[in-house]
């Protein structure tokens, strides 16, 4: 058994408003000795790089969102502008990301699907009024966006970044590669160039599937050997940086080289001679602000949560496997505010949820990128293409989107791996990868990661991992108890113990508190580590 505990001291002055303010905004605690000498070519180099894959994934991500393309480049530049201030991770990229989108996208179809935008009402062979669709579901996702910064800044200031810990590595590694799964399916028929509905709940990667089947025959062969071409280009672009990544200063920018295609498919006039699908009107500059639809929020509640939590764990994550390799520490309470105004601020420009990339963090960070400069130098990047040239991606076929798409999930495919490593080191690990893969394939995401939380959190209780924060005077206890005896050592006789300064003006505290119940007892602390130290030996010598 574990027992940590984290013990703090504060008292209401200056210094501690301070810290409250530094803590709200850590840009103050590190501009200010920002290296310029130091830090600042690599932070140009890697904002450069990160911005390159920001443009083609917030196109791309967009589809996924169920929203017209441009709202993905809205998405790459507002909410990476804001966590330069709020962020506490140096190395995340933020900005659009496949499951999120995919999750967004789910609900914009089921609010907004087709049939409510059908001409004269019909059901055979529908007309549909895509530009009164696609208006509704920009709302849809607006709103949904406003709602999951509000829940995430909530919980942020209600000190629940432990949540993290029961969304384990099992299962979002379980749920990430379903979703990959969900989003492959999804960019099929764009590779074919073939019309089908959007599916979304039970199921719907098996009627996706069939729906694709039964109109192949419809396959445009240009476009299919467009995104043949791109898929093929950039998995090679791909496996070249992955293999020299020591030997090229920066990545080779592979989607940037493939969107060229924008310029041949102008200049074929690929829309109208050959019927292949393209991006469409991309309106340059940048839309007001508007005042989400807050009358959705009700039906949007319970897939606002999923979304902030799954967006909030990938963030954390990353975060924190870049904290470690670099040497800083990363705050989760501060890293869900960060996210939570990154998504509220946004949404009012038109954005849809957002939360750090895998490949473009590793970007980021291989490219030199030392400090959160090089998000921010990522967003202006996007805003000079909003701005100034937005329009020479109009000509853009969605089959090299699609392109982009599949080639970025090969990372999360390669989870799949993770299966006969489990199998050697844990059984239980193991169970709650599969259960999170296959019900959020075949359930669909939102109840999938229901499932698979719900037997996490079987598995947790059963574990004992609890975690809460007292306050009290002037002291905050945060207590995380862990129950590792049963899985990992089954036959050893194990008691927790605690060690907190000040023990005996403390108990009486806590008992007022009603802190203690089994298995956290008042014989089980003492004032320091040897305290408790001498008092094992003693009892083990008793026994």
């Amino acid at each position: 058994m574990l027992i940590v505990i984290s013990l703090l001291f504060f008292r209401c002055s200056s210094e501690k408003a301070k810290s409250v303010v530094f803590g709200f905004l850590p840009i103050l605690t590190w501009l200010p000795s920002y290296p310029l000498k130091q830090y600042l070519f690599g932070d140009i180099v890697s904002g450069i790089s990160a911005g390159v894959m920001q443009l083609p994934q917030g196109l791309a991500y967009a589809m996924l969102a169920a929203v017209p393309p441009v709202f993905g480049l809205y998405s790459s530049f507002y909410p990476v502008l804001l966590y330069t201030f709020f962020g506490t991770s140096k190395h995340i990229s933020i900005g659009t990301f496949a499951v999120i989108s995919l999750m967004i996208g789910g609900v914009a179809v089921r609010e907004a699907p087709d049939s409510m935008f059908a001409v004269n009402g019909t059901n055979a062979s529908q007309i549909v009024d895509f530009e009164a669709r696609d208006a509704r579901r920009v709302e849809v996702v607006v709103a949904m966006t406003t709602l999951v910064g509000i829940i995430q800044f909530v919980l942020g200031l209600l000190r629940f970044g432990f949540l993290a810990i029961y969304l384990t590595e099992p299962l979002v590694r379980g749920f990430t590669t379903a979703a990959a799964v969900h989003v492959s399916v999804s960019q099929i028929k764009y590779l074919l160039g073939v019309h089908t509905a959007r599916f979304n709940g039970p199921l719907s990667v098996v009627y996706s599937l069939d729906a694709v089947f039964r109109n192949i025959a419809s396959t445009n062969v240009v476009t299919l050997i467009i995104g043949l071409v791109c898929t093929v280009f950039l998995y090679f672009i791909k496996d070249l940086n992955e293999r020299f990544k020591k030997k090229l200063p920066i990545p080779i920018p592979g989607e940037i080289i493939v969107i060229v295609s924008t310029g041949i498919s102008y200049g074929m006039v690929m829309s109208e001679n050959y019927g292949v699908e393209v991006v469409g009107k991309i309106p340059t500059g940048l839309l007001p602000p508007k005042i989400p639809d807050f009358s959705v929020f009700p039906s949007l509640f319970p897939d606002a949560f999923a979304i902030a939590v799954v967006g909030f764990s990938i963030a954390i994550s990353l975060a924190k496997i870049f904290a470690l390799k670099h040497g800083y520490s990363v705050d989760g309470n501060q890293e869900l505010i960060a996210l939570g105004l990154c998504n509220f601020m946004s949404s009012f420009f038109h954005t849809f949820a957002v939360t750090a990339s895998m490949s473009r963090s590793l970007v980021q960070e291989s490219t030199g990128g030392h400090t959160e400069i090089a998000g921010l130098l990522a967003s202006l990047l996007v805003l000079l293409v909003v701005v100034a040239i937005g329009f020479v991606f109009q000509p853009l076929p969605t089959t090299v989107l699609a392109a982009i798409i599949m080639v970025n999930l090969l990372g999360m495919f390669k989870q799949m791996k993770d299966i006969p490593a489990l199998w050697r080191t844990s059984k239980i690990e193991l169970a709650i990868w599969l259960v999170s893969f296959f019900a959020s394939v075949l359930l669909g995401l939102d109840y999938g990661l229901v499932v698979a939380m719900e037997l996490e959190l079987k598995r947790s209780c059963g574990q004992v991992k609890l975690i809460f924060t007292l306050t009290f005077n002037n002291f905050t206890i945060m207590l995380l108890y862990i129950n590792l005896t049963n899985e990992f050592f089954p036959k050893i006789l194990v008691r927790p113990f605690i060690c907190l300064c000040c023990a005996g003006t403390l108990v009486s505290d806590l008992r007022t508190l009603k802190f203690f119940c089994e298995p956290v007892t008042p014989d089980l602390i003492f004032p320091t580590i040897h305290d408790a130290v001498l008092h094992c030996k003693h009892s083990r010598d008793v026994q």
